[in-house]
């Protein structure tokens, strides 16, 4: 067993980039890390090659992924699938998601 220690909580993005990620655990099959984003910043984030869970703990934006636009909030779930643009937008407050890989992140090969 792990406990992961400060698992979805908001960090202040530093460097003036707007974004933070945290990466809190990462195994062959699974990985797990918090995505902050602070009110007004872009997200600018690619597709990834693995599937995605997105868990809101903090804040309010809009997720546009594959031509639909949901709101979300602390409580929203959301599944992306490897390969699927998406990005956070209209983030009206500090927003903190944990997000669930898997397989692990970067572990396929893009392409």
């Amino acid at each position: 067993m792990q406990v992961l220690g400060g698992a979805g909580l908001f960090t202040v993005p530093g460097d003036g980039s707007g974004v933070h990620w945290v990466d809190h655990l990462r195994v062959s099959d699974l990985s797990v890390g918090t995505y902050s984003i602070a009110a007004g910043a872009g997200d600018d984030q690619e597709p990834h090659t693995e599937d995605e869970i997105y868990v809101v703990t903090a804040g309010q934006a809009t997720l546009e992924a594959g031509g639909d636009a949901v709101p979300v909030r602390p409580g929203s779930v959301i599944y992306v699938p490897a390969g699927e643009v998406h990005r956070f937008t209209g983030i009206s407050s500090d927003l903190a998601a944990l997000v669930l890989f898997a397989p692990a992140e970067y572990s396929r090969a893009s392409g």
